[in-house]
């Protein structure tokens, strides 16, 4: 019997400095220890008007939060779903395109307003020695041309300082199951900060889609007229509900994480007012 707990009593032992040296790799590698599973998202969604059989803009607002003092690993990937009916095809937008490779060479102003489906801003943090910088940067939304028959997009980061940076996010509208309409596919490439230090991390996404901001033109007699295109529309019915959003973000460490909400119906007075 004392031989058995002495062996027992050994094993504790070894797992207990199994556990600690591995904990002690961690912090080496200046990883806190647990930061990878603390990532956490939270979705905010907006239709802006929201007047059942009219049309509208989508908003989107993640932001990424993690424990203590650490920042967040770089995204990788980000999947946001939309409700069903709400007619994107003949919303008006994208009429034109433009792609990547046009926006990495001559700049956003090169491509025609026709093009532009919505607007936004993302927040970075950056570490820059013992201190971390969030930097914020505008968003444009492009039509790309199709790929495989899907509508195709790319986000257009431009980023300013600490960290100058023009970043094209490549990103595809997809088929989505009930009780979704679509998803928005979000690939993220890795940017560098500074040498020896992480790579940048993304905080914060505010972007739309829909006609809320932007402005096209088209030629009148032989001038250029400003118009607005009349955006998604939204169907005649609200789901039991409400309107339903979620996001599916992935990370360079591997780890996921996700978060659902959803756009009240609209009252009864709001419909009234709406019809008026």
């Amino acid at each position: 019997m004392a031989a058995r707990a002495a062996s027992a009593r050994a094993v504790v032992v070894c797992a207990v400095v199994v556990c600690a040296i591995a904990a002690w790799a961690v912090a080496a590698a200046g990883l806190p220890v647990a930061a990878r599973a603390a990532e956490s998202v939270r979705l905010g969604a907006t239709l802006t008007p929201e007047h059942l059989g009219q049309g509208t803009t989508i908003g989107f607002n993640l932001r990424i939060l993690t424990t203590g003092d650490a920042i967040p690993p770089a995204l990788r990937e980000v999947d946001l779903r939309y409700p069903q009916n709400l007619g994107i095809a003949t919303s008006g937008l994208g009429l034109e395109t433009c792609s990547a490779a046009m926006i990495e060479i001559v700049g956003p102003q090169g491509c025609p307003s026709g093009s532009v489906m919505g607007i936004g801003s993302a927040v970075a943090e950056i570490p820059l020695g013992p201190e971390i910088v969030r930097e914020s940067a505008p968003v444009t939304i492009f039509r790309a041309p199709d790929e495989h028959g899907q509508i195709a997009m790319v986000l257009y980061v431009n980023g300013a300082s600490p960290v100058d940076a023009q970043i094209p996010l490549p990103s595809l509208l997809l088929p989505a199951s009930a009780p979704f309409g679509g998803r928005v596919q979000i690939d993220v490439p890795l940017v560098p900060s500074l040498p020896d230090s992480p790579d940048v991390a993304v905080v914060r996404l505010t972007t739309t889609l829909g006609p809320l901001g932007i402005t096209y033109y088209e030629r009148e007699r032989g001038r250029a007229v400003a118009y607005r295109p009349r955006g998604l529309q939204l169907p005649d019915s609200c789901p039991r509900g409400g309107f339903p959003f979620a996001a599916a973000l992935s990370f360079v460490d591997g780890s996921r994480a996700s978060a659902r909400t959803a756009v009240p119906c609209p009252s009864v007075r709001a419909r009234r007012r709406a019809r008026a």
